[in-house]
């Protein structure tokens, strides 16, 4: 029986009871928030009250009281949130008389269905489990009595609070430790698609970790819209209890429209980047919570030996170490040296984060907040110190980070760049991506730190990695909606009109060298030529390639690889070719490697298809290079009708999934020195689960599959009809369009879908049973996304025409659906 049933059943028995005016309470649309949960901890209270004072009667406990701790402690009752309930006796009772009154509290809670967190102590017992346990020790920190000898509990919650503050600088390390372990368990709220509410870093467990500190008068927490943050998250998960009718933290994405809803937001988006603003606050507010704690505590430690030293004598002022033009380094932080006038300076914000960045320094708070309220506006456009100020901020790699969140969280970054309220905190549904969009920009900045030395012209390429995001949030493609934006920016940053051209190229073309290289055939002339066309100079190219590289390291492990590495290398060599007039109209076909041409010489000599699974690479990759998804498959054989679906069929019969591949033909010279067609297929492949099989099953099922003895279709929906995929998020219908212009030797068919078992199979049949040749593909899989282009011919060698083209793509997408 759910909770709700419980109280329901409880409703018909006892209508003016506990249960039914729980249930009108909750069902209450004119009461939520923090008034509701007021209301439902007042009216526990009060049956609780009652069934106390009854039980001690009946029982003859005198010294005793119920004390409510934790969140219930807090008067912060979620409408499936536990009772954390502590009975404290003075131990004058018999053992019996205390157990029987304990019994009388918790029964009539569990039988409502209610989850019950329950203890029953002595003040010298709760006192020696806090000293043992920590989480115990934090829930009595916000004890609060609910009936009985309210003496008692008040003299406990004192001790608990002495207590707490005595032994401050063992029990804080060790809760600063706690929540780092369960930060890395949990993730980031704040960026997670589906959070945790309570547990992620940034969450509520955090925000009440910053009571605990206040409580200890070491450190106390920012305040500045942290109670409002605790107020959006409480108010979020009592949303997802009433609509899931289950007591969970976690904000799953089916849940999420009817989370919006509830709390009267637009839709999901809207929820999440709400959660999300929450969550940045608590997440900041710990940080500088933490440092300070660390501070203080060292301080204290050092005074004794210090004074020692000093013969008694009193401390020295801390050292001021000049860092920038009104900025020194104080206490192992960047603040503002005593002749600085904010108000007359307007480049001092700019100068103090970039100095702060640059000697990776954290900035004070305090400083971050007096700069909010006093510092001049910069005017627009920006003199050029700002705009270098600007960059030599977004230069400082890794350190960035942690000064622009500081920045962030006193409005600063909004103020100096107004269109970036426009994507603060909004999430990302693409699950390759790790980060929010605008988080995502500064990470990519920090990549493109460590490519500045590639370039002619860094402060170009860490401006637009800032930008080449800034579209999305506006409506159509955000890299064409990002163009015009980032001119904007970039005029007010103060480039001249050059520089501001050259950022508004990259942003519009920032996703065209890795969708070309790993979607287009790069041995067509047409398709190098159109990327050349679109960047325009060989300057532009190299920044290009720069940003590539540091937007791919920037969205999440399976964005970059060493095989897209090297294929977006092999387009900028190709495009600079032509841009320096050099490329020949007709380029000869990229041979195969040595690897490559042994397998194809063995597949002609022998007839059959050769396979070679490579677990470990060749070569060893360069220092610092991403280290590819998966191992390499290589298979060669004749040109046939059927190899695609085949070969890509028994991989997934053999739980292979494929991260990337490519299909190419090549001509090889014959003992009768006539040319015989072969078929080379690279592949990329991970095991779902398990270990890979051997490549001599791959290639006996190869074989039996090209010759009909094997049938992958059947074969495949056998194992789905006996091992049913568990059902997730709904994802697109798959999308499968014809390129336009794609190449002048083939039409290119691109399709996107979301990844699963035999999805390549499907198409390469689906292309198969159209009659038309395969000449190429370029399959890469992008978390759960597939996005493949295939070049295909009609019978004699030529592309399709427009009809044709289109009917086959229809065709392909019938298939996939």
């Amino acid at each position: 029986m759910t909770s709700t049933e419980a109280i329901t059943e409880s409703e018909d028995s006892e209508p003016s009871g506990y249960a039914a005016a729980r249930l009108r309470l909750l069902q209450e649309k004119e009461r939520p928030g923090p008034p509701r949960r007021a209301a439902l901890a007042t009216l526990t209270d009060a049956w609780l009250t009652a069934l106390f004072t009854d039980a001690a009667a009946d029982t003859g406990v005198r010294r005793a009281a119920l004390v409510a701790v934790g969140g219930y402690g807090r008067g912060e009752l979620s409408p499936r949130s536990d009772l954390d309930l502590l009975l404290l006796h003075d131990g004058a009772a018999e053992a019996r008389a205390v157990a029987a009154l304990a019994d009388r509290i918790w029964y009539p809670v569990w039988d409502l269905g209610l989850a019950l967190d329950h203890s029953v102590r002595t003040p010298g017992e709760a006192r020696k489990t806090a000293g043992d346990d920590l989480k115990v020790q934090l829930g009595l920190l916000d004890a609060r009595p609910v009936a009985g000898d309210l003496g008692l509990a008040a003299s406990l919650r004192t001790a608990i609070l002495a207590d707490w503050r005595n032994h401050a600088t063992e029990r804080l390390p060790a809760l600063h430790e706690l929540c780092r372990e369960r930060a890395e368990r949990r993730g980031e709220l704040q960026f997670l698609l589906e959070p945790d509410l309570k547990e992620a870093r940034g969450g509520l467990r955090d925000a009440t970790a910053l009571r605990a500190v206040a409580a200890s008068w070491v450190a106390d927490a920012p305040r500045e819209g942290l109670a409002e943050a605790r107020r959006v998250l409480l108010d979020a998960r009592d949303a997802l209890h009433l609509t899931t009718g289950r007591a969970t933290d976690r904000l799953a994405l089916q849940e999420q429209d009817q989370v919006a809803e509830a709390l009267g937001l637009l839709d999901a988006d809207a929820l999440l980047r709400q959660v999300y603003e929450a969550a940045r606050t608590v997440s900041y507010a710990t940080d500088v919570t933490w440092r300070e704690v660390n501070r203080v505590l060292r301080a204290r430690s050092a005074r004794p030996r210090l004074r020692a030293l000093l013969g008694g004598g009193r401390s020295p002022a801390p050292e001021r170490t000049p860092l920038a033009d009104g900025v020194v380094e104080a206490e192992g932080e960047a603040v503002l040296a005593r002749t600085a006038r904010p108000e007359h300076d307007a480049v001092l914000v700019l100068r103090a984060a970039a100095a702060a960045a640059q000697s990776e320094l954290p900035l004070s708070r305090h400083v971050v907040r007096h700069l909010a309220t006093a510092a001049k506006p910069l005017p627009v456009p920006w003199p050029a110190e700002a705009r270098e100020e600007l960059v030599t901020l977004l230069g400082a790699g890794e350190a960035t980070v942690p000064v622009w969140e500081a920045l962030e969280a006193e409005g600063l970054v909004t103020r100096l760049l107004p269109d970036w309220e426009r994507v603060r905190c909004r999430p990302q549904r693409n699950p390759v991506h790790t980060w929010t969009v605008d988080r995502h920009l500064v990470e990519t900045a920090v990549r493109a730190s460590s490519l500045t030395r590639r370039v002619g012209r860094p402060d170009l390429l860490l401006v637009a990695a800032l930008l080449h995001d800034i579209g999305k949030g506006w409506p159509g493609d955000h890299s064409v909606a990002g163009e015009v934006i980032a001119r904007d920016m970039a005029a007010r940053i103060g480039f001249d009109q050059h520089d501001v051209g050259v950022i508004a190229t990259l942003v519009r073309h920032h996703l065209l060298l890795i969708e070309t290289a790993t979607r287009r055939d790069l041995d067509d002339p047409a398709t190098v030529r159109a990327v050349a066309d679109a960047v325009g100079t060989a300057a532009t190219l190299e920044l290009l390639h720069a940003l590539t590289e540091a937007d791919a390291l920037a969205t999440g492990p399976a964005a970059w690889s060493a095989w897209r590495a090297s294929l977006v290398t092999e387009l900028v060599k190709r495009v600079a070719q032509v841009l320096a007039g050099e490329a020949p109209e007709e380029p000869e076909p990229a041979a195969p490697n040595a690897e490559q041409e042994r397998l194809a010489v063995e597949a002609l000599r022998t007839g059959e298809p050769v396979l070679a699974l490579h677990t470990r690479p060749e070569t060893p990759y360069e220092e610092g290079a991403p280290e590819p998804v998966g191992v390499e498959l290589l298979i060669a054989l004749r040109d046939r009708p059927g190899v695609l679906p085949a070969a890509a069929g028994v991989l997934a019969l053999h739980r292979l999934t494929v991260r990337a591949a490519d299909l190419r033909a090549v001509e090889l010279p014959t003992e009768l020195g006539e040319s015989a067609d072969l078929l080379l297929l690279s592949w990329r492949v991970a095991a779902e689960y398990g270990s890979l099989p051997q490549a001599a099953r791959l290639r006996a099922d190869l074989v039996r599959a090209l010759d009909g003895s094997l049938d992958i279709r059947a074969r495949l929906a056998e194992r789905e009809a006996a091992y049913p995929r568990r059902r997730g998020v709904k994802a697109p219908p798959p999308r499968v369009t014809v390129a336009p212009a794609g190449s002048r030797l083939a039409t290119v068919i691109e399709v996107r879908a979301q990844d699963a078992p035999g999805l390549l199979h499907r198409v390469g049949h689906a292309l198969e049973r159209s009659t038309v040749r395969v000449r190429s593909a370029h399959v890469s899989t992008l978390g759960a996304n597939a996005v493949d282009a295939f070049y295909v011919t009609d019978g004699d060698g030529e592309p399709l025409s427009a009809r044709r083209a289109a009917e086959l793509a229809q065709e392909v997408e019938k298939a996939l659906g």
